[in-house]
């Protein structure tokens, strides 16, 4: 199995896509809401730059780097945000879930509880990896919540790790989850998607 093969992921909330400039528009829509390009420790594109950035993950998905996703609220059946494999190591049998951002109106709902679910099953049951890995802004609290709510553990923090377009300096949390993790993180996940349901 190619892991940067584009497939399709489907649960009953959510169902992640392989990006495509098809939901261009919808995608932009769900970036006005709530703006997220204007918090400025987070890597989300402003509206005018989504065009380059799907082109962008088309050509990593291109080079087996990366592997993008659109995710595509089940109800409506409109992308809401976007979401990726990004430094797949197919010989270490690690990757990263990054560059995920949602409209505001599903944010901390079942569809974000069953993306991660959907992604990490993937991951761990049929490309087998031994762990896969989360990174994000020091100050991105709500991030950093998020990613130890799964499960994930911090692995340590990358000082003066990028610099950002305002000229600041990013440090990086780098979490991750590991194969012996997996069955309590799924555990996990699928206890907070039952009561997210009910």
């Amino acid at each position: 199995m190619s892991w940067s093969a584009p497939l399709t992921l489907k649960g009953a909330h959510v169902h992640l896509e392989p990006l495509s400039p098809a939901r261009h528009d919808e995608l932009v829509d769900a970036l006005r809401d709530g703006e997220l390009w204007q918090l400025w420790y987070t890597s989300v594109p402003a509206p005018d730059q989504l065009r380059e950035l799907i082109e962008q993950r088309l050509a990593q998905r291109a080079s087996g780097a990366w592997l993008p996703f659109a995710i595509i609220e089940a109800a409506t059946g409109r992308a809401v945000g976007m979401t990726n494999y990004i430094d797949i190591d197919v010989q270490n049998r690690r990757l990263e879930i990054g560059g995920t951002w949602y409209r505001r109106r599903v944010q901390r709902t079942a569809l974000n509880t069953e993306c991660k679910l959907l992604l990490l099953r993937h991951a761990f049951e049929e490309l087998e990896c031994i762990a896969v890995e989360f990174r994000t802004h020091f100050f991105n609290q709500q991030s950093r919540c998020a990613i130890e709510r799964l499960g994930a553990k911090l692995d340590g923090v990358l000082r003066n790790h990028r610099i950002l377009n305002d000229g600041s300096f990013r440090d990086t949390c780098v979490y991750s989850i590991v194969r012996e993790e997996w069955a309590a993180a799924k555990a996990n996940l699928e206890f907070r998607l039952g009561r997210h349901s009910t």
